[in-house]
């Protein structure tokens, strides 16, 4: 059974999945490389899914990608370039970390200012305005009137009330200043250059808040089972979701909220200014490869912060090469001995190997997961050195890795090592082909990469690299 916190209720709930998990997790702002704040958030989500999957559920997970807004417009501006040439460059970055970090393709990645999900938020809107849940202003831009809506800041607890102050909120770019009240299309102006739809209240372009409600219900449905982002995400952006996707379904959005905490580096908040600024690419042009960053960021349980450090980044690499260590001494010990079936294994010793499984599903207990495996690690190497091991029992530890690894994803023979740059780049246009369901690219792309020497093997939702022979 799963157990996890829901921001929502402030409580541990159990959560029953049906035949199918809808799953909505907030992507990037395609305005600059993701920060591995951002990533921390993804990990999580990347974790909750295959932890979810590993336990015989499936999951459709959606992840958009906010191609327009304040910052990709001046971006583009700034820089004389169409929004989409801007963006492509951030899309295919975004998609290179990702393949870094092993996270797993959403089945979906709409970006906002995808044809199809403009003509959603317009039509989503325009059922707002006919309902009354939102007006049209004197400029031409409509906002959502939050008075309409009583359940208003229950997800981030927060006193409606005060939300109809005079008071700017300070979170959301395209509040008013007068009142409270959430942009839902922003009205043209000259700053946006070129950046522009067509729709029945002139010419514009959508607030944030409704780019994700209209691709979350576009793709997956009024209701969604999980909903993920990060803290920051809560207020405003996820409240205003709620408030915008009931009050047109009339049904509950989402039964499960999960967020995660805030990301600091040396204890402080992360930020160019202050020299502590990361991203995924930053670190591994140090030195650091995708899998230890990944084990570095989804070490600490999502919901307490992640103070990141080089030293911390270090311990990282070193745990890797503790299991990394385990793993070939068992495959040694198995091609020294004849072949032997394997048999479900319940202990280790004096260790439950199934722990592992169980303390994830408890608010994915990262902490007591981990604990478990190097406890299985030391167990197994103290019956390894006294030949209290069977083949069968090496084998079925084996077996056990290999599920505890499509949680985890921290094996050293997926996409590290002195892959040449050329190639990752190739692994990452493979990924975001697939991404899309792109085929024909995708084969393409593998057919040019076995050219280079490297052949890549799929399972159903990650390509892993192997030089060729």
């Amino acid at each position: 059974m799963f157990y996890f916190y829901n921001t929502l209720t402030r409580e541990h709930e159990l959560f029953t999945p049906g035949p199918i998990i809808r799953m909505y997790t907030c992507g990037p702002t395609v305005y600059d490389h993701a920060h591995i704040g951002n990533f921390r958030a993804y990990v999580f989500e990347d974790l909750l899914q295959r932890h979810l999957e590993a336990q015989g559920n499936r999951v459709e997970r959606v992840m958009n990608l906010t191609d327009v807004d304040d910052k990709t417009i001046r971006g583009a501006r700034r820089e004389g370039i169409s929004l989409d040439k801007f963006t492509a460059r951030y899309k295919e970055a975004f998609f290179q970390d990702s393949a870094a970090l092993r996270l797993r393709p959403a089945c979906a990645t709409p970006a906002a200012t995808d044809p199809e999900n403009i003509t959603a938020m317009i039509a989503m809107i325009q059922v707002l305005l006919d309902q009354g849940n939102a007006y049209v202003a004197e400029d031409h831009s409509v906002y959502f009137r939050i008075a309409s809506f009583p359940r208003y800041g229950a997800l981030a607890q927060v006193d409606r009330d005060a939300q109809r102050s005079t008071l700017r909120m300070k979170h959301d770019e395209y509040s008013k200043e007068e009142i409270a009240d959430f942009a839902l299309w922003k009205a043209w102006d000259e700053e946006d250059g070129d950046v522009a739809w067509q729709s029945p209240w002139g010419k514009g372009r959508p607030g944030w808040h409704i780019e994700c409600s209209a691709m979350a219900t576009r793709l997956l449905g009024p209701h969604i089972d999980i909903h993920c982002g990060g803290v920051d995400n809560i207020f405003p952006h996820h409240e205003a979701e709620i408030a915008q996707c009931e009050c047109v379904s009339g049904t509950q959005f989402v039964s499960l909220w999960m967020h995660c905490a805030h990301l600091m580096v040396n204890g402080m908040k992360m930020s160019k200014s202050a020299g502590n600024f990361y991203t995924v690419r930053d670190l591994r042009q140090q030195g650091w490869s995708g899998r230890e960053i990944r084990y570095a960021l989804l070490s600490v349980h999502y919901r307490m912060p992640l103070n990141f450090t080089l030293e911390g980044i270090a311990s990282a690499r070193q745990a890797l090469h503790r299991i990394d260590e385990w793993r070939t001494r068992l495959e040694e010990y198995l091609a020294n001995v004849p072949s032997h079936t394997s048999f479900s294994l319940e202990k280790c010793g004096a260790v439950n190997v199934r722990d592992f499984f169980t303390a994830l599903d408890d608010d994915l207990n990262i902490s007591a997961a981990l604990g478990v495996l190097f406890e299985v690690i030391r167990e197994s190497h103290r019956l390894l050195d006294q030949n209290a091991l069977l083949p069968t029992e090496v084998r079925a530890l084996l077996d056990w890795w290999y599920k505890v690894d499509s949680v985890l994803a921290i094996a050293s023979d997926s996409l590290d090592g002195d892959i040449p740059e050329e190639v990752q780049k190739l692994v990452a246009l493979r990924q975001e082909a697939r991404f899309l369901k792109n085929w024909d690219e995708s084969d393409r792309l593998r057919d040019t990469i076995a050219g280079l020497g490297w052949s890549i093997k799929d399972s159903k939702s990650e390509q892993k690299l192997v030089r060729q022979a």
